[in-house]
């Protein structure tokens, strides 16, 4: 009887043990990949506007094209990035850009393609990820995870720094954070505005805060959140989004 007695309980904390083994980094980011429908963007047409230019991205078996359409005055400007560089054109018409500037083009139509997508883009090869101590931020419980690059890979902006707060119940993005070095850096958190899924992919649109006081670490940027340290600079609003998924 004692014996049964000590098999049942070593039993039960095996299983408890087994249940109660915490996520990895990576674990914990690729459910929150099947979760956002980020799974899907690797394989699809994506279309949306944000403020005043249209945007366009067309990714399949590691191809891509990613596009932004403005248009002045006198002519509609369109840029391109592929995987064979970038390319500006006047009324459909290719243009010489000087590589400075053409840098400075390509930076800021990843970033908006890049935000457009997350989680998609954590996986890739060039980003490291580490497990931060879990949150609590209005009351839900969230993982922390940050997320650096490797120069090799890692694009002109590969010192960049971001963390993540995904909800521990639903593997979703509700918060993040991010440095950042151009136009004399500084730190951003965004908070979920509100949310849509189109063809299984989630879209996320944001508040965007900086800290009041500019010393605030990275990582405490939810607790100045809370403490409202933080001050609206702006929203990110993605409209008119258009999803086609592709098949082989």
């Amino acid at each position: 009887m004692v014996r049964f007695f000590f098999l049942v309980t070593f039993t039960l904390f095996i299983s408890c043990a087994k249940k109660e083994t915490p996520l990895t980094a990576q674990q914990i980011v690729d459910k929150t990949f099947v979760r956002s429908g980020a799974d899907k963007v690797g394989s699809a047409q994506i279309r949306f506007q944000f403020r005043d230019k249209k945007y366009a991205a067309i990714r399949k078996k590691g191809t891509f094209y990613l596009e932004r359409t403005a248009l002045n005055t006198t002519s509609k400007i369109r840029d391109v990035i592929s995987n064979e560089g970038f390319q500006r054109f006047e009324d459909d018409t290719p243009i010489t850009v000087a590589d400075t500037m053409a840098v400075k083009y390509r930076n800021s139509i990843n970033s908006v393609h890049y935000f457009s997508v997350l989680p998609y883009g954590l996986n890739d090869k060039a980003v490291q990820k580490k497990l931060l101590p879990s949150s609590v931020v209005a009351g839900k419980d969230y993982f922390k995870v940050m997320i650096t690059f490797l120069e090799d890979g890692g694009g002109e902006d590969f010192e960049d720094v971001f963390v993540y707060w995904i909800g521990k119940e639903d593997f979703l993005i509700d918060y993040l954070a991010y440095t950042f070095h151009t136009n004399g850096g500084g730190k951003r958190f965004r908070v979920l505005k509100e949310q849509c899924n189109i063809k299984g992919i989630r879209f996320v649109d944001y508040h965007n805060y900086q800290p009041i006081h500019p010393e605030t670490p990275l990582v405490d940027l939810d607790l100045a959140f809370d403490k409202k340290q933080l001050k609206k600079v702006s929203e990110i609003i993605l409209e008119n989004i258009e999803v086609t998924l592709l098949t082989d």
